[in-house]
């Protein structure tokens, strides 16, 4: 299997994600690197923070032309956590720059009309999913998957089948989503026990190169 890189820009649970790789053997490497990442055999883009900054960090540091080099021309399989997965997006109801676009998606603030009493923002703690589409990267889950959640914002996108999983928090929205060699989640698999540990040990073996849909 392919070594696993870690793409640091400066805003990711990085040391987590690591450790969790280690304890299910997968060798992994941290780099922030443009070459580094360009070349990489697979990658993990993490995230915790406002998806402005996130985008700054990828583009003052060459990582977003590294990163469309990587994903969009060489199809290297690609998994976005939290923000990593918002990254993902087009846009952000939380700032104004574009995101990669990869999904043909939105990340949005959750709308508080519809949140129930005692729902807060923002959504912070553990929440089952529901499989909305079998996924390789959500296969062999222990049953009952719950994943652990801290985000203000959502995936939201405008393609059903773009959506693999779905969390409540006052109404459904995208947990995790996919196309192709490109997928994302809004949970952190890194801080979610075994059910993360699956997800990524099911990343490590992904091998995304026959999957249909539509390219970036």
């Amino acid at each position: 299997m392919p070594v696993i890189t870690i793409i640091d820009y400066g805003a990711g649970n990085i040391a987590s994600i690591q450790n969790m790789l280690r304890r299910l053997g997968h060798a992994s490497a941290v780099s922030a690197d443009p070459d580094t990442v360009a070349a990489a055999g697979r990658l993990i883009l993490p995230g915790v923070g406002a998806f402005d900054f996130g985008m700054k960090r990828l583009r003052e540091s060459g990582l977003v032309e590294a990163l469309e080099l990587a994903v969009v021309k060489n199809r290297t399989p690609l998994l976005g956590i939290c923000l990593g997965a918002q990254l993902l997006t087009r846009r952000s109801d939380e700032g104004r720059m574009e995101g990669l676009g990869w999904i043909d998606a939105e990340t949005v603030a959750f709308d508080r009309t519809r949140l129930q009493a005692g729902d807060r923002i923002p959504h912070m703690g553990w929440s089952d999913i529901a499989i909305t589409r079998p996924h390789p990267l959500l296969a062999n889950l222990p049953a009952g998957p719950r994943f652990y959640f801290v985000h203000s914002y959502h995936l939201q996108c405008r393609h059903a089948e773009d959506v693999t999983a779905t969390a409540v928090h006052g109404y459904p929205f995208a947990a995790g989503i996919a196309r192709d060699h490109i997928s994302g989640f809004q949970f952190h698999p890194e801080k979610s026990h075994k059910f993360g540990m699956q997800v990524l040990d099911n990343f490590a073996a992904w091998n995304p190169q026959n999957a249909g849909g539509g390219t970036p």
